[in-house]
């Protein structure tokens, strides 16, 4: 079986590039016209769950269909329980950037999604209090952790500061159904379930030693747990998104390229299928790659893979909120907002910076304890 040593640094580097996948998603879905939240979610999600995990999964791992196959009933089971879970933090995820924008929608739900997302694995394992805290590389990635909350948290106190220096009109023109009361319990309700995307990878632990044993190298042995986490989440998201197309009568729109006006007149507008579809395409693959550049991240981490999600998350927020002053979410602000979000941004990519250390520290003590072994 094929070795891989890990190297914390292109790990870091890894999770940067999902993170700014992740934070960039949603720009192309700001493109789509004339289209319900819960068609172009749908369309966008067919290519993020289906046919992105299956389409990138099948060329660069070997005998995926045989992988799975051979996967234990109940580790399926497992992976795609929690795949279900996260489908509903994932579709919520939607409608927070729909109430709070993309920087403080962002925030709120990473900051859930980072702390219970990064510790419930190894403390579920009961690695958290030996293998964690009785190191000082363990100790150094908790402190990273911690920093990373902390500028999750003046993330947020930038949003709320925006929030209350912006006008009602300022905030439509940026966020066109902004909602704090409702974005706020959206995104906590979001941040919690998104978590449980940790525990299916962490619960897809065999899947990597199959795939490997039949030859993937081992940089790509997270991409086959990809399609069963990614496949639990389309359940949720397509029951969902269907049940809304009917409320709302917007299925048509999957295949219509005529909308009726409001009003008497009885006039129509053109829908720009091609176009809507292939910025939803856009979107989706963008999307989808933020857990292709994950599962290689985490290849490099060593010992404490579970530091992992912090790293993907603080990318994200880094990310998401250079996208949020590119969008002039941020216009008009005054300059203690503009201040607390510099802060923030800084204070994440410190975090990455000491999380990867503590990493590369976790990866000198190796050789060391397997020389005691001998």
């Amino acid at each position: 079986m094929l070795r891989l040593t890990p190297n914390p640094v292109i790990g870091v580097m890894f999770h940067w590039l999902g993170g700014l996948a992740s934070g960039s998603f949603y720009a192309p879905f700001r493109k789509v016209r004339q289209w319900s939240w819960e068609t172009y979610w749908l369309a966008g999600g067919v290519f993020s769950w289906i046919i992105a995990p299956v389409l990138i999964g099948s060329l660069l791992t070997s005998e995926l269909g045989a992988t799975l196959r051979e996967t234990p009933p109940i580790t399926l089971f497992w992976v795609y329980f929690f795949g279900v879970l996260w489908g509903f933090g994932g579709l919520t995820f939607g409608l927070t950037m729909r109430y709070l924008g993309m920087s403080l929608g962002m925030a709120m739900v990473l900051g859930y999604c980072a702390a219970f997302g990064t510790l419930m694995p190894p403390i579920f394992a009961g690695d958290f209090f030996t293998t964690v805290l009785g190191t000082r590389s363990g100790l150094v990635i908790v402190f990273g952790i911690a920093v990373c909350l902390a500028g999750i948290v003046f993330a947020g106190l930038a949003g709320i500061s925006k929030e209350r220096e912006t006008s009602a009109e300022q905030k439509k023109a940026a966020i066109r159904e902004f909602n704090l009361k409702k974005g706020i319990l959206v995104a906590t309700f979001s941040g919690i379930m998104s978590a449980c995307f940790s525990y299916a990878l962490a619960a897809g632990a065999p899947v990597r030693a199959i795939t490997m044993r039949h030859g993937t190298a081992p940089l790509w042995q997270g991409l086959p747990i990809l399609v069963v986490v990614l496949l639990g989440g389309f359940t949720t998201n397509v029951i969902w998104c269907m049940i809304l197309n009917v409320r709302n009568r917007t299925g048509h729109q999957y295949f219509s390229a005529q909308v009726r006006l409001s009003g008497d007149s009885g006039d129509a507008a053109r829908i720009p299928m091609l176009r809507n579809y292939a910025f939803c395409a856009l979107a989706g693959t963008t999307w989808y790659m933020q857990f292709f550049f994950y599962t290689m991240g985490e290849t490099q981490m060593g010992a404490y893979k579970f530091s992992s999600w912090t790293l993907h998350m603080a990318s994200i927020i880094i990310f998401s909120s250079l996208w949020g002053i590119a969008l002039h979410e941020w216009k008009g602000v005054s300059r203690r907002t503009r201040g607390l979000l510099a802060l923030s941004i800084s204070i994440l990519v410190a975090s990455t910076v000491i999380v990867g250390y503590g990493n590369y520290l976790g990866t000198l003590s190796q050789p060391q304890k397997v020389a005691a072994r001998r």
